[in-house]
C-alpha cells in the first residue's frame, strides 16, 4: 500500500482519464477506481484548479487538461518524439525536397519539436521551441481533426480563443463551429491545410501521427511556396505529391513510439508524455 495514499489517488484519477477515449463522469471514475466519491471530487477539484483536468459543466465530465500536454511538451523536448522524429522528418526532407516540421499539442498552441529545412527553400518561422495557435496551423488541424469532440470543445470554449496572425490577409477559423467544419474536413480526408494564415506566401499541410491507442501524438507538417498555385486544382495536385512520403513518416513514426512505448514507459506515461 502507499505510504502517500493522495498521491497515488491523484496518479491513478490521470492515469484513468489517459486511458479515456473523451472526458467522463466523476462518478465512473470513482466506481473504476473504487475511490470514495468525495476524495474523487477533491482530486479533481485540484486538478482542475492546476489545470491538469478540464471539467466540462454541461455534461458533468471531466479530461485531461492543457497542464498535462505541457508536461508532454516538457518531456519531448529532449526525449523519445524528437529522437524518433528527427531522422524521419530529415529523409522525408530529402525524398520531397521541402521543409519539414513536428509539432505536439500544447493547450490551443502547437509547440514545434523538430524542423528540417530543404535547401533554397524559404525561411520559416516554425523553428524549434516556436509555439503557433493550433487553430491555424496545418499540424494543429492534423492534430486537433483527432481529438474527442468533447476535448475540442473544451478547449474552445468561446471566441477570445481564436487569435490571429498579424500582417496576414488570410484569416483562419473565428468560431468554433468554423474551426469544428475545418478539423472534420481534416479527419475526413486524412490530411489538413493551411495556406497563408502563418506566412503570406506559404502553404502548409499536414497529418496526425497517433499513438498506440489512437490519440494524436504529434502533427507532421510539409510547408511550400504557394506561388503559381492559383487555382483548386494546383493546389490540390501539389499536395497530392507530397502525401504519400507524409502518410508513409507519420505511419513509420507512430509505430516507432508505439515500440518505444512497450519497451519503456507504461501506456499511462506514453499517453501523458507523447
Amino acid at each position: 500500500m502507499s505510504k502517500v495514499p493522495a498521491a497515488d489517488s491523484t496518479l491513478r484519477i490521470l492515469e484513468h482519464l489517459a486511458h479515456q477515449r473523451g472526458p467522463v463522469p466523476a462518478q465512473s471514475i470513482a466506481t473504476a477506481l473504487e475511490l470514495p466519491r468525495s476524495s474523487v471530487y477533491q482530486i479533481l477539484t485540484v486538478l482542475t484548479e492546476r489545470g491538469f483536468a478540464l471539467h466540462i459543466p454541461e455534461e458533468r465530465r471531466y479530461g485531461l487538461g492543457p497542464a498535462a500536454f505541457e508536461l508532454s511538451s516538457a518531456y519531448t523536448r529532449q526525449q523519445p518524439l524528437t529522437r524518433l522524429g528527427a531522422p524521419l522528418l530529415a529523409k522525408l526532407v530529402d525524398h520531397i525536397g521541402e521543409s519539414a516540421h513536428l509539432a505536439v499539442l500544447h493547450g490551443t498552441d502547437v509547440l514545434y519539436v523538430v524542423e528540417e529545412r530543404a535547401p533554397r527553400r524559404p525561411s520559416l518561422v516554425t523553428d524549434v521551441g516556436v509555439r503557433l495557435p493550433a487553430h491555424l496551423t496545418a499540424s494543429g488541424r492534423a492534430l486537433l481533426s483527432a481529438l474527442p469532440a468533447a476535448q475540442l470543445r473544451a478547449l474552445y470554449p468561446d471566441s477570445i480563443v481564436f487569435t490571429q496572425r498579424a500582417g496576414v490577409a488570410n484569416t483562419g477559423p473565428r468560431t468554433y463551429r468554423e474551426l469544428k467544419a475545418l478539423v472534420s474536413e481534416a479527419a475526413s480526408q486524412g490530411y489538413s491545410i493551411e495556406r497563408g494564415e502563418i506566412t503570406e506566401g506559404l502553404a502548409s499541410v499536414g497529418v496526425v501521427v497517433k499513438d498506440h491507442i489512437g490519440w494524436p501524438a504529434a502533427g507532421i507538417a510539409v510547408t511550400f511556396s504557394a506561388a503559381g498555385l492559383t487555382s483548386p486544382e494546383a493546389l490540390n495536385d501539389r499536395i497530392d505529391s507530397l502525401l504519400p512520403e507524409m502518410t508513409a513518416t507519420a505511419h513509420e513514426l507512430s509505430r516507432r513510439i508505439h515500440g518505444a512505448g512497450k519497451a519503456k514507459l507504461s501506456p499511462w506515461l506514453l499517453h501523458i508524455y507523447f
